[in-house]
């Protein structure tokens, strides 16, 4: 867990850790909110990396556990098996993780594909459990230039796409180069402060779903459906 000895842009006396008690939810389950966070570039200083290890250092002074996926490695979207290393791994954290930050560059005004694989390679089902369905989650970006929201727009898409709650407040960094000093710490700034405001709604809203996940995604179409009926359906490799 982060301490706030760690994050030295913090008003310490305006720093807030989310109560469950408080949200209704101190009938969940005991342990800390877990946390996937994915960042989009190989690069080796990689700002959307940075920007990740700044949300984990809020997240775990907020009382989460935090887990941040490598890409490095990751294959393209079926060209391995899911038996692959890195593509078991990703999946395990997906199933893990009770909410996730995703956190992508701009290139050529979307997304970058390292982004897009990692998210591809978690299904919308395995079998019959569902990895990312009712599962909370934040979306981010990086810019090499001036603001833009073109990646955090379709990392909305993606989340809605993949059955998550997308909390409403985002984080757009602009000229990211300038927002990092030489220890690849982020400088004090409103953009610092948004990263700050994120990671505290999407622990909030984290701890408001856990623990009513299948009471919120539960739906008449589906209750319809067998139990091999809806497996065939989600899992189709072909439409």
């Amino acid at each position: 867990m982060s301490s706030l000895h760690d994050l030295p842009n913090i008003d310490r006396p305006l720093f807030r850790v989310p109560d469950p008690e408080a949200l209704g939810g101190a009938d969940a389950a005991p342990h800390p909110p877990r946390i996937l966070l994915l960042y989009g570039s190989l690069r080796e200083r990689s700002f959307s990396r940075l920007a990740v290890e700044e949300a984990a250092r809020l997240l775990g002074a907020m009382g989460a556990e935090t887990r941040t996926f490598d890409p490095r490695g990751l294959p393209l979207p079926d060209a391995e098996e899911a038996s692959h290393p890195k593509v078991a791994e990703l999946r395990e954290l997906a199933a893990w993780a009770e909410g996730m930050v995703w956190c992508s560059p701009e290139r050529h005004g979307a997304m970058t594909g390292i982004m897009k694989a990692q998210i591809d390679w978690i299904p919308l089902s395995l079998g019959a459990v569902r990895p990312t369905q009712g599962k909370t989650l934040a979306v981010m970006q990086v810019c090499g230039g001036s603001q833009s929201f073109n990646s955090v727009n379709q990392l909305r898409v993606l989340g809605r796409w993949m059955r998550m709650l997308t909390i409403p407040n985002q984080s757009s960094v602009p000229k990211a180069y300038l927002e990092f000093d030489e220890h690849d710490r982020m400088r004090p700034s409103p953009y610092y402060d948004r990263i700050v405001d994120v990671m505290e709604e999407l622990v909030k809203f984290t701890w408001l779903v856990r623990g009513r996940t299948d009471v919120l995604t539960d739906r008449y179409s589906e209750r319809k459906e067998s139990a091999g009926e809806l497996s065939e359906r989600v899992n189709q490799r072909a439409i």
